[in-house]
């Protein structure tokens, strides 16, 4: 599996590595520190799955996401974020996320999510 993992923290997304590691998940990560990064990611390196945070500069996740789905992208694309309000999952699902993780975060709770996506 080849995975993009972006967070504007750069110590988040190792955290976020890091736990997939901890959750048996040997994937080959790359990374990006904003949702423009997502984006031009996404369409050139065509990953598998993208976990992205909400808040970033340049352009948030979901305008990430949004702007990927208009593009005819449909990389499976879910959140990592400390946020996680009703109002942000319904938007999330509204733009094709398949997932929401809210921080902080568990190995096991990204294997919760992570293995019917997977399947």
């Amino acid at each position: 599996m080849y995975v993009l993992v972006a967070d504007d923290s750069r110590v988040m997304r190792q955290i976020v590595i890091r736990t997939l590691r901890q959750a048996g998940y040997d994937w080959q990560i790359v990374e990006a520190a904003d949702g423009q990064e997502v984006y031009d990611l996404a369409l050139s390196e065509q990953p598998d799955l993208i976990l992205s945070d909400w808040n970033m500069p340049n352009a948030t996740g979901i305008e990430a996401l949004n702007a990927l789905r208009q593009a005819g992208c449909d990389i499976p694309f879910g959140f990592v974020t400390s946020e996680g309000s009703q109002e942000m999952r319904d938007q999330a699902d509204a733009a094709g996320a398949l997932f929401l993780i809210a921080k902080p975060f568990t190995a096991e709770s990204f294997r919760e999510v992570l293995e019917p996506v997977l399947a």
